[in-house]
């Protein structure tokens, strides 16, 4: 079974920000991974917030995931339903629209690995209280 891996938006923008603490992190992480990364759009739309200091920055963004770089995954009304138990129970961190998301997807998808810079994954727990496992170097 092929590896599969939630990506947050921490590692995508420091990948295509080169000023970014986590940039050198992410192309050797990028280099290294072999499996699929798993995403969803409110990802994507911080993504492109977190890049909007350049034009060509969010463009080669967009151009790098059609391209396949990150599996983009829908979001589904009972995902919503779960990320709003997940915002409201995390509510002091707090847990952002985008973070609750990918922890819904997670949990839906079966999935137990992200690639994060936020440390705030590491509070927060799928159904069954079970941790996701941060892969990403430095995360």
């Amino acid at each position: 079974m092929r590896r599969r891996t939630v990506v947050d938006s921490g590692p995508l923008v420091a990948l295509f920000d080169r000023d970014d603490a986590h940039h050198a992190n992410a192309l050797d992480f990028l280099r290294t991974f072999k499996g699929e990364l798993i995403s969803d759009l409110p990802v994507v739309t911080e993504v492109m917030y977190l890049l909007d200091f350049s034009v060509q920055a969010q463009v080669s963004f967009l151009q790098w995931l059609v391209a396949g770089g990150v599996t983009l995954i829908d979001v589904t009304a009972e995902d919503l339903v779960r990320t709003a138990e997940l915002m409201q129970k995390y509510s002091g961190l707090p847990a952002d629209f985008a973070d609750a998301t990918l922890v819904a997807l997670a949990e839906r998808l079966r999935m137990h690995e992200i690639a994060t810079v936020d440390r705030d994954f590491g509070i927060y727990r799928l159904k069954g209280k079970r941790a996701l496992r941060n892969v990403f170097p430095g995360g």
